[in-house]
């Protein structure tokens, strides 16, 4: 779930794990609330036969899907594929295997014990500068999670407002506040950074006046705890890296495509009912998982929130997970001025292209 690669993002990835597994319920000590978000967990789950009984074709394929995090709303779309029995319909047998800082994804993927994993653009294009045969074949979130959070009464609505303020985050996300910096014209030197664990507490209590975090974690721990909170969006202000991104192998994509195929169709169908009805997506993901005693208002607003980061004008005309060339040159320049030199040649849209032939829904 962390929305980095390596160094630039990892610290960030173990700190969102400390949130998630307990610092959350400092804020509720904080507030008045309760424990928030997502537990850690690592049970892993197949899919259900619940509807669907597969393709008539023959015996299910059995495959494994590699999660990019622990299990939430974040991962809803997929279990929707699953419990309604789209794996199936498209002849496939799904194990849906949760991440996290002690699962990564690249391992399974390139060892073939997964068909395709859940990444983001930043981290596949290290493990490809670094020899990994990686293609992106789909990208769920159209915009990148990263904001920039503050408290309503001392808001930052702008790039430039933060000089002058006080910024938590992991000091090796400096490459972020730089490249947000070039890319808006603010100096970067004017922002005072506060090495911060990664919680809401900081902001909350006054020791910064902004961190920066994921729009569907930090923010949604202090709505649901009732802190009013104001989110910067950087993707709106020139920070375009594909998060939840779906890759395969090289391998994979020129000589065993149909498992991937399939996978992709049913992930869509299960996505596409997603945006139908956010909260029963919620409602599926905390009955599926209840021994992690998921919040139901915060996935509830997790998941409605994320519809501002998975859908947009291209995912509309040309179908979910879709991503264009411009998206790409976006990528490969923001990717530079975080120093991870990409190509073009990362990402590849031959099976949205052949799954959507007909129109941007299946």
């Amino acid at each position: 779930m962390s929305p980095g690669g390596p160094d630039m993002s990892e610290e960030l990835s173990l700190s969102r794990r400390r949130f998630l597994g307990g610092a959350a319920a400092g804020l509720g000590v904080l507030v008045g609330g309760s424990t928030l978000l997502a537990a850690c967990g690592d049970s892993d789950d197949s899919s259900s036969d619940e509807e669907g009984s597969g393709s008539g074709d023959g015996p299910l394929t059995t495959v494994n899907f590699q999660l990019s995090w622990l299990d939430s709303v974040q991962f809803g779309g997929s279990y929707i594929a699953a419990e309604r029995g789209y794996y199936e319909a498209n002849g496939l047998d799904v194990t849906l295997t949760p991440g996290g800082p002690n699962a990564p994804v690249d391992p399974p993927v390139i060892a073939g014990q997964a068909v395709m994993g859940i990444s983001a653009a930043d981290f596949a294009g290290r493990s490809a500068a670094e020899g990994a045969p990686f293609k992106i074949v789909g990208v769920a979130m159209q915009k990148n999670p990263f904001v920039i959070a503050s408290l309503t009464e001392n808001p930052v609505n702008v790039p430039a407002d933060m000089e002058g303020k006080r910024l938590g985050m992991a000091a090796i996300n400096q490459p972020v506040l730089d490249a947000l910096a070039a890319f808006n014209g603010f100096d970067a030197s004017a922002v005072e950074v506060i090495p911060t664990q990664y919680d809401p507490a900081p902001l909350v209590n006054g020791e910064v006046e902004c961190l920066l975090c994921w729009l569907t974690d930090l923010p949604v721990a202090m709505t649901t705890n009732g802190v009013g909170n104001t989110t910067l969006l950087l993707a709106d202000y020139g920070y375009t890296v594909h998060s939840q991104t779906y890759i395969v192998t090289e391998d994979t994509l020129e000589n065993d495509r149909e498992p991937a195929l399939a996978l992709l169709r049913g992930e869509i169908l299960g996505w596409q009912e997603y945006r139908s009805d956010t909260d029963a997506a919620a409602q599926l993901t905390v009955d599926r998982f209840p021994d992690l005693g998921l919040d139901l208002a915060a996935q509830e607003l997790q998941a409605s929130e994320q519809l501002k980061l998975m859908f947009s004008d291209d995912t509309d005309e040309n179908g979910f997970l879709w991503f264009t060339d411009e998206s790409v040159e976006n990528n490969v320049s923001t990717l530079a001025q975080l120093g991870v030199e990409v190509t073009p040649d990362l990402w590849d849209r031959s099976l949205l292209e052949e799954i959507f032939a007909d129109g941007p829904t299946i």
